[in-house]
């Protein structure tokens, strides 16, 4: 009787630390609200791009290249890619800070920002990114990221 009431405490222990854990968690967020626009934004390694597209655009697609991706939306008409003003640094654990040069990319009505950096292997990188915005506003986002070779 002592075994099994060690066993099941032990496990009610088990589903409260995981449960714990759980709302702890952290979500990656990847939009920032500022008035009537949201901007979204993401890092991802260029070799998720398509060759094809790479070719089309001149991105340059290697396992130690990414590209950060911003746009701006409408939030409440819903619309899509509106032109703004992009520029941000990105800086390492050392205080190493590089430019981001963003490049506009316009698909139909859909206006984004690519800007392309170089990383090294499971490097982490704070991104500061400046938006001015359609209605002439200047915001700043910051985030970081963890960058890993695929």
């Amino acid at each position: 009787m002592k075994r099994i009431l060690t066993a099941v405490a032990a496990a009610a222990l088990l589903f409260w630390a995981v449960s714990a854990a759980a709302q702890e968690a952290k979500v990656i967020k990847s939009h920032e609200d500022f008035g009537d626009y949201r901007v979204v934004y993401s890092v991802f390694n260029s070799s998720f791009i398509k060759p094809e597209i790479a070719q089309q655009y001149k991105l340059v697609r290697a396992d130690d290249r990414a590209y950060v991706n911003v746009s701006v939306v409408e939030k409440d008409s819903g619309q899509h890619g509106l032109a703004s003003e992009v520029g941000g640094t990105a800086t390492n654990l050392i205080q190493q800070s590089r430019p981001l040069k963003f490049l506009e990319i316009r698909e139909g009505p859909a206006v984004y920002y690519l800007a392309p950096l170089r990383f090294e292997d499971e490097e982490v990188l704070t991104f500061k990114v400046d938006v001015k915005l359609p209605n002439g506003r200047t915001e700043q986002l910051t985030f970081r990221r963890q960058l890993d070779k695929l």
